[in-house]
């Protein structure tokens, strides 16, 4: 389960710094019990972003039954995919 309050952090953690990898590793080093994926938007095919901010988007993500899947149910999320836009979009 990952809280809105968390998922709402984590969004203006990275509207305030941006995001990069250093930034999904602080992210990783905040919320350890969390895991944490970074790729382009272009890459999530399917899934409704839960946050969707300039540069970039936030889906979740459940690893029930050792397998991932997207989820948009957060009481069922063990990580977030955080999703950097194209530049030129």
């Amino acid at each position: 389960m990952i809280a809105e309050e968390t998922i709402d952090r984590i969004d203006r953690l990275l509207i305030d710094h941006g995001l990069d990898q250093e930034a999904v590793s602080r992210l990783r080093g905040m919320w350890p019990e969390l895991h944490f994926t970074y790729c382009s938007d272009d890459d999530v095919c399917g899934p409704t972003a839960v946050r969707e901010s300039d540069g970039f988007s936030i889906y979740l993500v459940d690893n029930r039954d050792h397998c991932l899947s997207f989820t948009s149910d957060a009481s069922l999320a063990s990580g977030l995919v955080l999703a950097e836009h194209d530049q030129d979009s």
